[in-house]
């Protein structure tokens, strides 16, 4: 079990508790009750989320929003709580934009797998209903400073609707921040890739079931003939019997849902942008790993982007290797929207803020980078009012580090707020960790 081994390795690799854990408080980390007061962050140097960084600054939170950022501001003479942060970094809380957490606990146990409906196409699916806020790798990402996450389905052409939520909830309902916000299309492949038995794309053993992208064209085309069924439906004052699949989309049509397209190459893209301009999408790529090819056409048709994975192989032989590290950074001198993401199932959303550093040191700045994770992927996902970036009238979804949050050897995540309420950042890989260094001595 590969997985499991790489978990324990990240568990016995994390820093111990300052307490010893009890067995029996190994699974008390509840969510944080809500702070009514006026909550000050001082002497912090201050990353905005916008490019703009204030040192030795101070942010004000009063009933979880921010009300002041700046320097030198007074402190209230009473009825307000401190957190002197001399010597660290704020942020504002990362988002992965991608994500199958809460759906999906252990990959290789089909029993804690809700992530995937039966069927093509299923747009009336919502993932929101089946998020599971007692995912035990929810803690594990808050450890790294990610507060909210767009959580996904799988499965079909059309799999479903995601919602936005963030981490730190009793229940689907407490955790929901953006409900219902996109629907998910996954591009059928017109890459043929050689298969592990020989031959290529739908072609096993060797024996051939006819033309892999001619039968992807296809389903584009019975794709095609339902989104112009749909939209004829949506356009009509009121029908006498709803349909569920075409209620579903309805949203498409007035944009007030995303389309998410799950595709990477460029012929797959370029079937993307034809779908946006016919029936007037609200689109995103997701994926997109060859999209630094057609950055000048994404920006002409005002369609952003999701990197899903930073580290990983091009997508062709002949291109660089490192490729996938330099996307970011081709994809911002184009003025093309994009946000970075962890999809990696090894490592469970974990890694993006390091994903982020890898493409800082591949030309994006520093701050270009943090965007990418906070007030980019906000934007994209349709919440930048609310988050992404640490302004006044927003939530207060706040992460505090020692050291630079992209930075795997110097990052160390000491607090965190949602909406002003102060996490507990313990989890189970800590739990672990602290376990086995009581049972070899090592405190």
């Amino acid at each position: 079990m590969r997985k499991q081994h790489t978990l324990l390795a990240a568990a016995l690799l994390t820093s111990s508790l300052a307490a010893p854990l009890s067995n029996a408080a190994q699974d008390n980390v509840y969510p944080a009750k809500p702070y009514a007061g006026i909550l000050q962050i001082r002497n912090a140097t201050i990353h905005v989320g916008n490019g703009e960084v204030i040192e030795n600054g101070t942010i004000e939170v009063n009933n979880g929003k921010i009300i002041r950022v700046g320097k030198d501001l007074p402190t209230p003479a009473s009825g307000v709580m401190l957190v002197d942060a001399a010597g660290r970094h704020a942020y504002p809380g990362l988002i992965l934009s991608i994500s199958n957490l809460g759906l999906v606990e252990i990959p290789t146990v089909r029993a804690t797998s809700d992530v995937q409906e039966i069927g093509e196409l299923n747009p009336s699916i919502r993932s929101i209903v089946a998020y599971n806020t007692d995912s035990k790798i929810t803690n594990t990402v808050r450890s790294n400073g990610i507060l909210l996450a767009n959580i996904v389905p799988d499965g079909g052409t059309l799999s479903g609707s995601s919602s936005v939520v963030q981490l730190d909830a009793w229940n689907w309902e407490d955790a929901a921040y953006r409900m219902d916000g996109g629907l998910h299309f996954r591009m059928p492949s017109l890459f043929a890739r050689p298969s592990r038995f020989g031959g290529f794309g739908g072609m096993r053993g060797g024996a051939p079931d006819g033309d892999p992208v001619k039968k992807a064209l296809e389903e584009i085309e019975a794709f095609k003939a339902f989104l112009r069924e749909a939209r004829a439906y949506a356009a009509q004052p009121s029908v006498k019997e709803p349909n569920l699949k075409m209620e579903a989309v309805r949203g498409l049509f007035d944009r007030k849902q995303k389309f998410y397209i799950h595709c990477d190459v460029v012929k797959e893209i370029l079937v993307a942008l034809d779908l946006v301009k016919e029936f007037g999408l609200d689109a995103v790529i997701v994926g997109g790993s060859e999209c630094w090819r057609v950055a000048g056409l994404l920006k002409q048709h005002n369609v952003p982007v999701i990197l899903n994975q930073m580290h990983e192989m091009p997508t062709l032989s002949d291109d660089d290797i490192d490729q996938p590290y330099k996307t970011p950074y081709l994809l911002q001198q184009a003025g093309v929207l994009f946000a970075i993401n962890d999809a990696d199932g090894q490592h469970r959303g974990k890694n993006l803020p390091f994903n982020a550093g890898t493409a800082a040191a591949y030309g994006l700045a520093r701050e270009q980078a943090l965007s990418a994770i906070t007030l980019n992927a906000a934007k994209i996902l349709g919440i930048a009012d609310r988050t992404g970036s640490l302004e006044v009238g927003k939530d207060a979804n706040i992460v505090l580090s020692k050291g630079d949050i992209l930075d795997m050897r110097s990052s160390v995540v000491t607090h965190a707020f949602i909406q002003g309420r102060q996490l507990d950042l313990n989890d189970k890989h800590k739990q672990l960790n602290e376990r086995y260094r009581q049972k070899y001595g090592l405190q």
